[in-house]
């Protein structure tokens, strides 16, 4: 059935602003018949505090903006070398809640790098995908007229030392870590089709077309 067809965009490297318009636009234009998507994209560093975050405008870096944005969860910070994937998905039409959604995604990254020989594990109340005791990838989701938009951030090659700077995702000492200090030259374009493969078959899609075409 049609709506069994997983739409996926590779958009490379763009200002977060300029994307998380196009989420909005999305989503509200939407209908019954819209195709669900994947948007694959790193952005330019930035760090965004989503709408309970608990640490106000921290002192960053000047170079680096800092911006809300309406997804859940609190501070993060995004930046080249860090795998985004943004989950678009008609949810009240494939019956998935919120809950079972997070589970999907932290699943479909427990796949991912155990495809890479890396353990990972959740942290129950807590969020994300951890590996020992460092946080490995980051959710962030928002649920507008039954569809999800954001999605989840997995470090694979980044700077991490903006990090430093705050408390990710709200939690003092929280130690971020990624991909590279595991697999070495490994880059976010290598792990995008285990993403893409271990998302459609855990959600139920049956097929998956990747699309050249930009936003």
């Amino acid at each position: 059935m049609y709506y069994n067809t997983l739409i996926i965009r590779q958009l490379g490297q763009q200002n977060w602003l300029f994307v998380s318009d196009a989420m909005h636009q999305f989503t509200e234009q939407r209908n019954s018949t819209t195709l669900d998507e994947i948007w694959l994209v790193e952005h330019y560093p930035i760090f965004t505090l989503g709408k309970i975050n608990k640490q106000k405008w921290p002192l960053v870096p000047a170079h680096i903006p800092i911006v809300k944005s309406d997804r859940g969860g609190q501070i993060t910070y995004h930046g080249p070398g860090q795998q985004i994937m943004y989950i678009l998905l008609d949810v009240k039409r494939r019956k998935i809640h919120i809950q079972k959604l997070i589970w999907l995604l932290e699943e479909t990254v427990i796949a991912t790098l155990a495809d890479y020989n890396i353990i990972a594990h959740r942290n129950i109340g807590a969020p994300g995908v951890y590996v020992g005791t460092g946080k490995i990838c980051s959710l962030g989701l928002r649920i507008s007229k039954g569809c999800s938009f954001h999605g989840l951030a997995l470090n694979v090659c980044m700077e991490l030392t903006p990090f430093s700077h705050i408390n990710p995702c709200g939690y003092v000492g929280m130690r971020m870590i990624q991909i590279s200090q595991f697999k070495q030259n490994i880059t976010t374009a290598d792990v995008q089709p285990y993403l893409v493969q271990h998302f459609a078959q855990l959600s139920g899609f049956t097929e998956i077309r990747w699309l050249n075409k930009n936003l």
